[in-house]
Formats: C-alpha cells, sequence, structure tokens
C-alpha cells in the first residue's frame, strides 16, 4: 500500500489513472512506483463524457480543492484547500441550470447531487477539474475522487480509492497536483 515509503514532505505532480484490461469499473491508480486499486464509472474511461453516461472522463484534470465530513473524521493532512461539508451541502447535475457542475445549498430547486451522505463514500472528497473552466451543459458534474464503497463497486464516473490510500495521497498533494486518467488497460485485475 502507498501508507509506507513516501518522503514526508515531497508533493507530487501526477497521478496517474487507468482501467483495468479484465473489468470496466476496476482501474489502477499510479504514484511515481507505488501502483493502488481504484474503481471508476462502470462505463469505464471514455474520451467524450457525457452527464448521466456513468463513464469516467479521460483528461487531465487539476485537483481543485478537499471537502470533508468533521463529524466522521478529522481534518486531512494536504497541500491542497480543504473544507467542510455538512447537511446543505449539495452539486448541481442539472445540465440546463446556471449552477450546473458548480456547489450548490440544498434543498436546491433543480437537481443536485447530496454531499452530506449516509454512507461514507463522501466522507473524504477531491474536486476534480473536469467540465468547470469553463462549465458546458452536458459535459459531465461531479467528478471526484473519493472514497471507495466497501465492496469496491463502481462509482457514477468518479475515481475512488480506500480510505486509508486517499489520505496517503492527499498528504502529497499541492494545488500543482494534477489527476490524468487514461483509457490505457496496463494492468491486469
Amino acid at each position: 500500500m502507498i501508507a509506507r515509503g513516501f518522503a514526508p514532505m515531497s508533493t507530487i505532480a501526477t497521478i496517474s489513472v487507468s482501467q483495468s484490461a479484465t473489468c470496466r469499473h476496476a482501474g489502477w491508480l499510479t504514484i511515481g512506483t507505488r501502483i493502488i486499486r481504484c474503481t471508476l464509472g462502470p462505463g469505464g474511461i471514455v474520451q467524450r463524457k457525457r452527464e448521466g453516461d456513468a463513464a469516467t472522463p479521460a483528461g487531465t484534470w487539476q485537483l481543485r480543492c478537499v471537502y470533508h465530513r468533521p463529524d466522521r473524521m478529522k481534518r486531512p493532512r494536504t497541500g491542497l484547500p480543504v473544507f467542510t461539508i455538512g447537511p446543505h451541502d449539495g452539486w448541481c447535475d442539472a445540465a440546463g441550470d446556471r449552477f450546473y457542475n458548480r456547489p450548490v445549498c440544498l434543498p436546491y430547486a433543480a437537481s443536485a447531487e447530496t454531499l452530506f451522505r449516509d454512507d461514507h463514500l463522501y466522507d473524504l472528497l477531491v474536486v476534480l477539474g473536469h467540465n468547470d473552466a469553463p462549465v458546458v451543459p452536458g459535459n459531465g458534474s461531479c467528478i471526484f475522487f473519493h472514497l471507495m464503497n466497501a465492496r469496491a463497486g463502481p462509482t457514477e464516473g468518479c475515481v475512488a480509492v480506500s480510505r486509508r490510500d486517499m489520505l496517503a495521497i492527499l498528504e502529497r498533494c499541492a494545488p500543482h497536483t494534477r489527476m490524468r486518467i487514461t483509457s490505457s488497460t496496463t494492468h491486469q485485475g
């Protein structure tokens, strides 16, 4: 696992993500020489992301900021900006709304994903810079790097890892860190 062997103060420029050769929603996250299991959307990695396709978008995305649930965990150690998630936090996924792919306060008149969830997937999440500069209606929203479910099942198009791996990864992240998601299938699994 990546929790051991990292220099405490070194930061990473790129986190690489690729799809498994044997399962579309399984993937591999690579940091330097470390390879970590991750999960993706059931549609696998796609070049052209569309809202609701349950696929993970290929591309290189900046890690914008971290959100965490302070009632479930302490603030993570990271060089990225960190915000807390509260009961009224959401993220708009309504392609026709002026706040599409932006944070919103719940309840919200248009469709929005709830960040304050009963499960633990969003106890810790990183907003990826997908479709945000500029926002293009229908090109996908709510693309996060978050915690994997207990069954290592698919996400809705995000990238997910275990809590242990996420905490270790975040310690190495800084504002210059990017996630490069490619459709290559270089690892078996």
